[in-house]
């Protein structure tokens, strides 16, 4: 099985992949540390900043390795934003019977409530660097965008709204 796991900035991604991997022994793929990789070693002139055409650079290369773990019947995580809402666009329904898709939303209230837990929480699994673009309104615009593109495409989507206990949300 594939596990896709998106959202926005600081809505769990990594963590939530953590916690699959701890019960499930499934590996995980983190896009940003394969986006970094190819950046850092001159594979592509594309800087951290440049997120759509890094989404359509990076889908062309994980989409291909999603296909070839499922042709060696391998379970993977797959998390990260760099997944396009059209990604069922890239399958065969012989390779869709074998993917999970999980987008991570926070409600607005959520946000508003939890603002200093989602800063608080930043460095649970990574290290970041701290960003002071990274305001309470940039956080409901990218969690707005996303639930919006859910909804426009289809897509599974777990709405953090109260609170959030990921193991909840570990079952497959």
């Amino acid at each position: 099985m594939i596990i896709l796991i998106t959202g926005a900035s600081h809505t769990g991604k990594t963590l939530f992949a953590q916690k699959l991997l701890e019960k499930y022994y499934y590996p995980y793929l983190s896009i940003d540390h394969l986006k970094m990789g190819l950046i850092r070693s001159g594979q592509t002139d594309l800087t951290p900043y440049d997120d759509n055409k890094l989404t359509d650079y990076l889908w062309s290369i994980i989409k291909e390795m999603i296909k070839t773990a499922i042709e060696n019947k391998q379970n993977l995580i797959v998390e990260g934003c760099y997944i396009p809402f059209n990604w069922k666009d890239s399958f065969d329904e012989e390779y869709l019977s074998q993917i999970k898709y999980i987008c991570l939303v926070m409600s607005e209230s959520y946000i508003d409530d939890h603002f200093s837990d989602i800063i608080g929480n930043e460095n649970v699994i990574e290290k970041r660097v701290p960003d002071e673009d990274f305001t309470i309104q940039f956080v409901k615009q990218e969690n707005e965008y996303y639930l919006k593109s859910c909804c426009q495409f289809g897509l599974d989507y777990i709405l953090i709204d109260k609170s959030f206990e990921i193991e909840e949300y570990c079952q497959l």
